[in-house]
């Protein structure tokens, strides 16, 4: 039975990757480097913002030290920062009602994304559910990113360490991640997570492995992820 829902941030409750793409191709071009949308979605998707920027380097020739990866780390969340002020968060259709119906059932609810913090912290106050979620671990928070299982082991131990604590431990098994990558899914297998696909990003081909795929979370209610995984 399941006791707690984690969820990832861009590309299942927020629409923004192609927004995040038009960044990193943005800030890679003022270095001269071109990031191309196939090699980006194929490769560096599941990545977060120092992972990209470092592997992309990398794969240009170029110099990743941490201070110059930090530099272009705070030029996108600049730019991204203009871009919601500007148009707000793009939720997908059926994220928000997801997240109420999950925390109405009785779910306890967390997030691990590689996002920054802020970047998390205002889509859910924007849409009114910052409240229901008891552990947020984002970008800040990990030493290493998706497909690594850090994140995921980092939330686990937050549901069963900050208040409300609950009546007994919420083990692995009783955790139900939901993803749109492989690398997302990846990271939550080896955390020992059950697992959910949301082919949002990719096709639901790539996401296999999880136990379950659907094409939205716009086809999903509490109801239904409680009959797939009662």
């Amino acid at each position: 039975m399941l006791r707690a829902l984690l969820f990832d941030f861009n590309g299942v409750l927020v629409d923004d990757e192609p927004l995040h793409f038009r960044l990193f191709r943005q800030v890679l071009a003022e270095l001269g480097i071109e990031l191309e949308e196939a090699r980006y979605y194929g490769d560096y998707l599941g990545f977060d913002d120092r992972d990209c920027f470092a592997t992309a380097l990398a794969a240009a020739g170029r110099s990743a030290g941490d201070r110059e990866v930090a530099r272009l780390v705070a030029r996108k969340a600049a730019a991204y920062r203009e871009e919601i002020r500007r148009a707000g968060y793009p939720f997908f259709p059926g994220a928000l009602e997801l997240v109420r119906g999950a925390a109405a059932a009785g779910w306890t609810l967390g997030l691990v994304s590689g996002a920054l913090r802020e970047e998390v912290e205002g889509a859910l106050e924007q849409g009114g559910v910052a409240p229901l979620f008891k552990a947020l671990v984002t970008a800040e928070d990990v030493a290493r990113g998706k497909p690594d299982p850090e994140g995921y082991v980092r939330a686990l131990e937050a549901l069963n360490r900050e208040p409300p604590l609950p009546e007994r431990l919420i083990h692995p098994h009783e955790v139900l991640a939901i993803e749109d990558s492989d690398a997302g899914l990846a990271a939550a297998l080896v955390a020992g997570l059950r697992t959910l696909g949301v082919a949002h990003t990719y096709p639901a081909a790539r996401l296999a492995v999880a136990e379950n795929v659907v094409a939205s979370l716009a086809e999903l209610d509490a109801g239904k992820i409680a009959a797939l995984y009662g």
